[in-house]
């Protein structure tokens, strides 16, 4: 009889774990809180408009590829993906935009144009953030990290030494690009990652490379999409996913240091290895005994946490022609608004903001005429987030917004939600009202984040953005890959 094994929450992470642990012969069960499969990848719809509550940035193509191929599948078996050309447009004010080229010619192109001499120093910047990436997402995400000698061959140690893990993200930028508009573009994925630029280890240009080599993607009918393949694929493969599950304690076998029964809301389940996808800290502190917690209190206060976020779901009765799918609005201090996100933390003074508007690539997620925006505002986590404080950040990116497309946008909104900390707590347990995960700091990278197994339930493991590889759609997928080999290794 195979054993079974239950695994909690729906998200990247679950189902990636559930789907490669059912392939290998187990008896799986996913229980999901929510009403859907996703997780912070969940879809709604209103008044004719259909949006991706979360993600919204397609990277690391290759990822979902190796993902999907583990089972003899490809992702356009699932979804169509297209490449989006420009990749995004990042705005310094209202007359002033750049659009960033998907091909490499056109962006060494616009470097140039911004700064002489720079189009070259690119092509290095990135011929070295590819060797990063090579190395970073080939080799080390893939590691359980449950241990310092995983990391202790010499070609390891070489490739640790090339990836420039002790110099900082902004001293690495500096010796390529000096003109502050390019620093800009160059340092935004760091904003996500959990720690200003002079505090992120260089080696994150393989983000750079991710997104200017590989390029930015869409799957039409949005990000769900991607959840609603992994489900089928999931489903092919044997796996139960039950919903509306709210699991609320890990019992162990009588007189065992197991995990043997797992309850919520609407029952029991019995189970013979357990894999935790849902919050590492929520299910630490309330689904098992104190006694058995892999960290304490103290630990966990001490953790980094990368930002939350204040996000707006916007239906326009009307196109926006100057807004390009994705939109990032540089057009305040970005060093002032990282130190108000990881120094001093608090609601920003003068935020920067991204804005999606998918209906420009995706006519189905809009009715026809208009538009569909999803507005995030990075803020720190563990805030407290009324309905006022919503409101004025709601009018006061709303105002530069309407100021960069010249037209009125607010008397046009059809359908307005909001969401933060407080809906991240109550939908996904987040910890602190997290989005994103743990910061990708040097003291939380690889053996360093929390762990993938409980070292006291024997039969216990986590998965997600919490624990090894960290935060992000790409590295979620991995997350549950990497701990479905660490099962069935201990689980056979």
């Amino acid at each position: 009889m195979p054993k079974r094994v239950i695994v909690i929450g729906a998200g990247f992470a679950g189902l990636s774990a559930a789907t490669s642990l059912a392939n290998k012969g187990y008896d799986v069960t996913i229980l999901e809180k929510n009403e859907m499969a996703g997780g912070r990848a969940r879809v709604f719809q209103a008044s004719g408009f259909t949006f991706d509550m979360g993600p919204s940035w397609y990277w690391m193509p290759d990822i979902f590829e190796t993902y999907f191929a583990r089972f003899g599948k490809k992702p356009s078996d699932y979804y169509n993906l297209i490449r989006l050309d420009p990749s995004y447009s990042v705005i310094f004010g209202p007359d002033e935009a750049v659009d960033l080229p998907a091909d490499m010619d056109g962006l060494k192109r616009l470097f140039e144009s911004i700064e002489p001499g720079s189009g070259a120093r690119l092509e290095e910047f990135l011929r070295q953030a590819a060797y990063k990436y090579d190395v970073g997402i080939h080799k080390f995400v893939w590691k359980p990290s449950r241990s310092i000698t995983e990391f202790m061959s010499l070609k390891l140690l070489y490739d640790v030494a090339r990836l420039d893990v002790f110099q900082s993200f902004a001293s690495h930028a500096r010796k390529f690009f000096s003109h502050p508009r390019l620093l800009q573009l160059i340092e935004f994925p760091i904003l996500f990652l959990g720690a200003t630029p002079q505090n992120t280890p260089a080696m994150y240009s393989l983000m750079n490379y991710a997104e200017m080599a590989m390029g930015t993607w869409y799957p039409m009918g949005g990000m769900h999409e991607i959840v609603k393949g992994m489900v089928s694929l999931a489903e092919e493969k044997g796996v139960k996913i039950l919903l509306n599950q709210n699991v609320q304690q890990i019992e162990l076998a009588p007189g065992s240091l197991a995990a043997r029964r797992i309850v919520t809301d609407k029952g029991v389940f019995e189970a013979d290895v357990v894999v935790a996808g849902a919050d590492y800290n929520h299910v630490e502190t309330k689904l098992v005994d104190p006694r058995l917690r892999n960290y304490d209190d103290a630990y966990w206060k001490k953790r980094v946490m990368a930002p939350s976020s204040l996000l707006f779901y916007l239906g326009v009765n009307k196109r926006l022609p100057k807004l390009q799918h994705h939109n990032l609005f540089f057009d305040e201090d970005f060093t002032l608004h990282a130190e108000e996100i990881y120094t001093n933390p608090r609601w920003p003074s003068r935020p920067l903001f991204y804005a999606s508007a998918p209906s420009k690539t995706d006519p189905s997620v809009a009715p026809e005429g208009s538009e569909n925006l999803f507005l995030l505002i990075p803020v720190a986590p563990d805030l407290t987030d009324d309905e006022a404080t919503r409101e004025k950040y709601y009018q006061l990116i709303m105002e530069r917004l309407e100021a960069y497309v010249g037209e009125p946008i607010r008397e046009h909104v059809v359908y307005k939600r909001s969401y933060a900390h407080s809906d991240f707590k109550a939908d996904y347990n987040a910890f602190r009202g997290n989005a994103y995960g743990l910061a990708n700091t040097l003291l939380q990278t690889a053996f360093l984040k929390p762990s993938l197994k409980n070292k006291k339930v024997t039969n216990l493991f986590y998965t997600g953005q919490l624990t090894v590889p960290g935060p992000g759609v790409p590295p979620s997928l991995i997350s549950g890959l990497v701990v479905a080999d660490e099962v069935a290794r201990e689980f056979a």
